[in-house]
């Protein structure tokens, strides 16, 4: 009786002990987190700001305003391209006006229009071949006794060449009688150089062709 209540004795010490091994060796549960402890992030809180408030490197400039809407450069502003072609266009003006007036003077018979746009110094070729200082001119003019209806330039270009240096090419149209009460048309190609002294274009040389008549 006794060896029978020793063995159950050890048989339970066996198994106590055995539960215990298993306890110790038994890997512990992974333990999940608990949906009571996470806090949800507050959500972020934007304050608006004045205009004032407003860091300088946010703040935008008022935008120019459209080059349309500028007003005009002064003139001294203008491109050196721009006063070139003013200053070419009053040469041309000026120079055709010098040969209109001078040819009406022919017409005219007056001999003060060429004697103040003719240089001193001036030498010609007239029409007929012979060589015309400015008192030839001058004097081809008074001893005209032909009768004008018309005397017009035709054609006249101006061909600037340096500053104050200027070549007019063109023709004279004159329509008339002669002295010997002759109808006349004629027609002359001339080729003149002006020269700018002392603010004034004088005609310093010139030659004549005639064409017609």
């Amino acid at each position: 009786m006794k060896l029978i209540t020793s063995l159950i004795g050890i048989a339970g010490v066996s198994l106590v002990t055995l539960a215990l091994a298993q306890e110790t060796t038994s890997p512990a549960p992974e333990e999940k987190p608990s949906a009571a402890i996470q806090e949800t992030p507050a959500p972020e809180t934007t304050t608006a700001t004045t205009p004032s408030e407003q860091p300088a490197a946010q703040k935008k400039e008022k935008p120019a305003a459209p080059a349309a809407n500028q007003p005009p450069a002064p003139a001294k502003a203008r491109s050196s391209a721009a006063v070139a072609t003013a200053k070419k266009m009053s040469v041309e003006a000026t120079l055709k006006d010098n040969e209109n007036r001078w040819e009406a003077s022919y017409a005219a018979h007056n001999s003060s229009v060429a004697g103040s746009l003719v240089a001193n110094d001036f030498n010609g070729v007239y029409w007929d071949g012979r060589l015309l200082g400015k008192s030839g001119v001058l004097s081809e003019i008074k001893k005209d006794k032909d009768t004008y209806k018309s005397a017009v330039n035709e054609r006249l270009s101006v061909h600037s060449y340096a500053s104050g240096v200027a070549v007019v090419i063109g023709t004279a149209h004159e329509k008339g009688t002669t002295k010997d009460g002759k109808p006349f048309d004629r027609t002359f190609r001339f080729t003149d150089t002006w020269v700018q002294r002392g603010g004034q274009w004088q005609c310093v040389a010139s030659q004549v062709m005639k064409i017609k008549g």
